[in-house]
C-alpha cells in the first residue's frame, strides 16, 4: 500500500512541474487590460490571443472570460484605456490655456497611436469608442472656451477630430508597413523620396522640389504644425 502511495505521488509531483503554476493574486480587468496591451504593444493585434494570456497572467480562460466577453471586447477595453489617459493628463492641468490644451490634447492622441499603432487600427474600425467620445467632448468644449461660434462648433471639431485620427492612423498604418517589410522609416522616406526627385518637374513641381523635405521632415512637428494651421483658422470664426 505504502508503494502504491508513493508511485501516486510521485506521478502527481511530476504532472504539477509540467504545468505552469497559476497566480494566487486577485485577477481583475485592470490586470487583463494591461496585459493585453503588452502584448500589443510586442507584437500587434496578431499577438493578442486568449492563449497568450493565460501564460502571460498565469490563469485559466475561465478567469479571463470572467471579465472580458472575448478578444474583440479586449481590443476595445484596450483603446480605450490608452486615450482614456490622454484626456486625464490634459484635464489633470486646468489652468491651462484652452488653445494650448487644444494642442495638447491633439499631441496626446497622436502620440499615443504613434506608440500603439494597434490603437489606430482599432480606432478606423470603431471611431466612435466610449473614450473617443470623451475625446470629442473635449475638443468641443476647448473650442467654446476659445469662443467658437456654435453654429461653427460642430464642423471645426469635426475637422479636428478627423485631422488626428487621420494623420495619426496614417503613420501607424506606415509603422506596420515598414515593419513587415523591415525597413527603418529613414529607409522607407529616402525610397519615396527618389521616387519623388525622378519626376517631370515640369508636370509635378511642387513635388519635385518637396522631395529633399520629405527626408528630413519630423512627423511629429509636421503634425503640430497642422493644429496650428487649423487654431489659425479657427480664430477667424470669433
Amino acid at each position: 500500500m505504502a508503494k502504491r502511495t508513493a508511485k501516486t505521488t510521485a506521478k502527481g509531483t511530476a504532472k504539477g512541474t509540467s504545468r505552469a503554476p497559476r497566480r494566487t493574486d486577485g485577477l481583475s480587468r485592470e490586470v487583463i487590460i494591461e496585459a493585453a496591451t503588452d502584448l500589443l504593444d510586442g507584437g500587434g493585434e496578431s499577438a493578442l490571443t486568449l492563449r497568450a494570456l493565460t501564460v502571460r497572467l498565469s490563469t485559466g480562460y475561465g478567469a479571463i472570460y470572467h471579465h472580458v466577453a472575448d478578444k474583440g471586447d479586449l481590443l476595445a477595453a484596450a483603446t480605450d484605456d490608452i486615450i482614456a489617459r490622454v484626456l486625464t493628463d490634459v484635464v489633470m492641468d486646468g489652468d491651462a490655456d484652452p488653445r494650448e490644451a487644444l494642442r495638447r490634447v491633439a499631441l496626446g492622441l497622436f502620440d499615443a497611436i504613434d506608440a500603439h499603432p494597434w490603437v489606430g487600427a482599432e480606432l478606423s474600425r470603431e471611431p466612435w469608442r466610449p473614450a473617443m467620445l470623451e475625446f470629442y467632448e473635449s475638443i468641443g468644449r476647448l473650442l467654446d472656451a476659445l469662443a467658437v461660434p456654435e453654429r461653427a462648433r460642430f464642423d471645426a471639431a469635426g475637422t479636428l477630430v478627423n485631422y488626428v485620427l487621420g494623420v495619426a492612423g496614417q503613420n501607424a498604418a506606415n509603422a506596420r508597413r515598414r515593419a513587415a517589410g523591415d525597413m527603418d522609416r529613414a529607409a522607407f522616406l529616402d525610397t519615396v523620396a527618389a521616387q519623388w526627385a525622378q519626376l517631370d518637374p515640369d508636370r509635378y513641381p511642387y513635388v519635385h522640389e518637396a522631395a529633399t523635405r520629405l527626408r528630413e521632415h519630423d512627423d511629429r512637428a509636421q503634425f503640430l504644425a497642422g493644429v496650428d494651421i487649423f487654431l489659425a483658422g479657427v480664430a477667424t470664426l470669433r
